[in-house]
Parts: structure tokens; C-alpha cells; sequence
């Protein structure tokens, strides 16, 4: 047998004893945790997280428009003053001429 086929069978041979170990590991771990869920009086739904982000809580989305002019053109309020808004109030509107 020549060196490379040696190394493969050894490479198989390993991974082979590791899948093994892996899986002697899960079974002990699940294991130890159903002991400690008996010990507890613990069930499967008290594992699980309650606290967590609350469903359907939204980041960053949509604001109602604070501000709209005649072309259809609209703002929040929030972030930097669109050019349409900053051009007007450069002519000479004031921001309250825009308000909802």
C-alpha cells in the first residue's frame, strides 16, 4: 500500500472514531439534562425564553409624514431635510407652510 492510500484510511479511521465520540458526547449531555430537568420538576416549556423581543416590535420602519408640499413630495420629520424641503425653505417659506 503506498503512502497516500495509508493516510486516507487513517483520515476514514478518524473520522470515523469521531462521529463516535460526538455522538457519545450529545448522549451524555442530553442525558445530564433530562436528570436536571427531573431533579427541577422542569418540562420542556419551561425552557423556553419568555422575555425575548416582543413579537412584532419594528425597528426602523415607517413614519407617518410631518411635513408634505403641494407636488406630492412628503417628510418624517426625521433625518436630514430633503431638497425639496430645503430649497422652499431657502426661497423663503417657513416649515410650518408644510406641516400636516
Amino acid at each position: 500500500m503506498n503512502k497516500l492510500q495509508q493516510l486516507l484510511d487513517q483520515q476514514a479511521a478518524l473520522a470515523r472514531e469521531i462521529d463516535a465520540t460526538r455522538r457519545e458526547a450529545k448522549a451524555e449531555a442530553v442525558a445530564k439534562v433530562r436528570a436536571l430537568m427531573a431533579e427541577y420538576g422542569l418540562s420542556a416549556a419551561d425552557l423556553v425564553v419568555r422575555n425575548g423581543p416582543k413579537v412584532g416590535a419594528t425597528k426602523g420602519g415607517k413614519v407617518a409624514a410631518k411635513y408634505k408640499d403641494d407636488g406630492g413630495n412628503a417628510w418624517s420629520g426625521r433625518g436630514l431635510q430633503p431638497r425639496w424641503l430645503t430649497a422652499a425653505l431657502a426661497a423663503g417659506k417657513s416649515l410650518q407652510d408644510f406641516a400636516v
